[in-house]
């Protein structure tokens, strides 16, 4: 029974990883500011990158907006992923938490430490996928 106890406490944070999550994606899509910083980057793949006029700034606009997590598209409640419809096209976007020393080779041992997570959000047609 006592181990069962300290792996509960042992778990990350759910609510404070989809905290640092919003606020990096607001930050990377937006340039919103939190009062902590948090350490990631934005990736867009070729695709979005290279289509129609503005479509790729008009995605990561949405993507910056999205708000919309029900347990249907966010079931670890991580805020980690969403889709956006940009002029009829399905965007994709994804939130990846990796050691922030680690040159992105291993996932977060502590995801809801800001100090030692990096995120990377990655913003892609949905054909990528």
């Amino acid at each position: 029974m006592t181990t069962a106890q300290a792996s509960q406490t042992d778990r990350p944070d759910i609510t404070v990883i989809a905290a640092h999550n919003d606020a990096f994606r607001k930050l990377a899509c937006l340039g919103e500011t939190h009062s902590q910083p948090i350490q990631g980057r934005m990736h867009l793949t070729s695709s979005l990158a290279m289509a129609e006029d503005g479509l790729a700034l008009e995605a990561v606009q949405a993507v910056g907006e999205f708000d919309v997590f029900e347990p249907e598209n966010d079931p670890d409640g991580c805020h980690d992923f969403g889709a956006v419809d940009i002029r009829g096209q399905k965007v994709f976007w994804k939130i990846d938490l990796y050691e922030a020393d680690s040159d992105f080779r291993y996932g977060a041992e502590t995801p809801d430490n800001r100090a030692t997570t990096m995120r990377v959000l990655t913003i892609m047609m949905a054909s990528d996928w």
